[in-house]
């Protein structure tokens, strides 16, 4: 069954069963199935008067953003969610790029001095409708009803082209898997305009007939695309209560310190919470689920539609992805994660770029006896040590970001004799704990992969300066030209 018509469905049987719940005092706090129904139907309507085709959404989490994103595919419109943390070039290549001709948004501000850009012209679902006049024609794949963009490697986003077909499959897919969970009430935590959150939390929590909660990000204590006020994280879940979240690795981290300090203790409610969009140490996980986080890894992209292998607690293996989910085929060929199923209809601009019927990922893996797919690095970020030795940085940066004084953590080693670290660590702790800390992950490694010199960061790594993805990936090319000094020094035994 397709979205929409489970919702309209829900809307008949059920029209007060709550649908979407925002923050008290909003000028749309929340919806029924009843009225969310009768809302999509008036917004798609008024989508079909103004004629557009492409729109961009630039807008804070809450009902107003997903009640535009289920209009649009009622009208037949290609949504373009822009993400709020994106920088003004990177906002005008986008709306270049994508032939929107109209963007919804809650901060007129924000684009008054993109040359694109018009005047706002009118109000629809409580958001500014802004006239792009200069807008041009782009030939879009057939199909195309929502451009996702991701950060490619030199940093200019990069518009992946999806099908709604393929969007509900993923979603259908994590329903199935999750059903017997009975997760009624999902918080959407990360950005709207993250595909994860979009598809495997809204979409998913509505196949399910549950009620998607969306506060805003100020709320959630989330600002710019790495700033979070864990305190008030931990107040706003706690007042909404959902039984499910999707969290990032490096909140689940700052969450586990919160409930290690005696700060803060799990709501009960909490019956799954799903982790991805990075490598998670099995001792984060385990750690985690000791302190009352029912949390599970999963792994996915943009690509697909999102999420294609999750770990369950019927199927459950830490340091391990899960095993595919039913609409999906994984395989891995020469160590690389191969997918085939529901996937992108090509890259914007880029016809040619969806014609294999196996997507190669770019991620390294392997399945074990028992088919858990396990995510051992990305291939073009492997390092080959000067001795030959083939290393993933990201296992052995998973293992120092264990300890919670070390927030940021990049490996470098490629044709070097030994591996080092640019590690940024959390205001307060002295350079005796972070060498203390790497005596102990070396101790676990194996001496190709220990880390043999490390230097601070003088700030953190941020998507803003272009060193991190929107994902929160350390970008390791600019990362290494921009402190090029810094780690010529690690291998030449200066001090930093």
């Amino acid at each position: 069954m397709q979205l929409i018509e489970r919702i309209y469905e829900l809307a008949r049987i059920e029209p007060e069963r709550a649908a979407l719940i925002g923050e008290p005092g909003e000028s749309i706090p929340g919806y029924s199935y009843g009225t969310l129904a009768r809302a999509v139907e008036e917004t798609a309507d008024a989508l079909r008067q103004c004629e557009v085709t492409v729109l961009g959404l630039y807008a804070d989490n809450g009902p107003a953003w997903l009640l535009v994103d289920l209009a649009c595919q009622v009208a037949g419109v290609t949504l373009v969610p822009l993400p709020v943390f994106f920088s003004q070039q990177q906002l005008a290549h986008t709306i270049e790029t994508s032939g929107m001709s109209a963007l919804l948004t809650d901060d007129c501000e924000r684009f008054t001095a993109l040359d694109q850009v018009g005047e706002a012209q009118a109000e629809m679902a409580g958001l500014a409708l802004i006239d792009i006049p200069a807008a041009g024609a782009v030939a879009l794949p057939a199909d195309t009803a929502k451009i996702t963009f991701t950060s490619g490697s030199t940093g200019t986003p990069r518009g992946v082209c999806l099908s709604n077909e393929t969007q509900f499959d993923t979603a259908a897919a994590l329903a199935q898997r999750l059903e017997l969970l009975q997760c009624q009430r999902h918080m959407c935590l990360l950005p709207l305009a993250t595909l994860l959150e979009n598809v495997a939390g809204a979409y998913t929590s509505w196949l399910l007939g549950g009620t998607v909660m969306a506060p805003g990000l100020a709320r959630l204590g989330l600002s710019g695309s790495s700033q979070l006020d864990v305190a008030q994280l931990c107040r706003c879940i706690d007042e909404y209560r959902p039984d499910s979240l999707i969290l990032l690795p490096q909140i689940l981290k700052l969450l586990l310190e919160q409930i290690q300090n005696g700060q803060w203790r799990p709501a009960r409610s909490l019956r799954f919470v799903a982790v991805g969009g990075g490598k998670v140490a099995p001792d984060l996980l385990r750690q985690a689920r000791s302190c009352g986080l029912p949390v599970y890894e999963g792994y996915g992209l943009s690509e697909c539609g999102s999420v294609v292998a999750l770990n369950l607690p019927c199927a459950d293996r830490p340091g391990a992805a899960g095993r595919p989910l039913p609409h999906c085929d994984i395989s891995v060929r020469d160590g690389e994660v191969m997918v085939r199923g529901p996937r992108y209809l090509g890259y914007l601009n880029d016809p040619a770029s969806a014609q294999d019927e196996w997507l190669a990922t770019g991620d390294l893996g392997e399945f074990d006896s028992d088919g858990f797919l396990h995510i051992t690095g990305r291939k073009k970020n492997l390092l080959i040590s000067s001795f030959g030795r083939n290393i993933s940085p990201e296992w052995i940066e998973s293992e120092i970001l264990l300890e919670p004084g070390v927030l940021q953590c990049v490996v470098l080693g490629d044709a070097r004799p030994h591996c080092c670290a640019l590690i940024f660590a959390r205001p307060g702790t002295d350079r005796e704990q972070v060498e203390g800390w790497l005596k102990q992950v070396n101790e676990k490694l194996p001496d190709y992969a220990r880390v043999h010199n490390w230097a601070p960061l003088p700030a953190p790594l941020t998507f803003a300066d272009g060193l991190l993805t929107a994902n929160g990936r350390p970008r390791r090319d600019a990362i290494a030209a921009r402190y090029d000094e810094t780690i010529e020094s690690l291998y030449s035994g200066v001090s930093a």
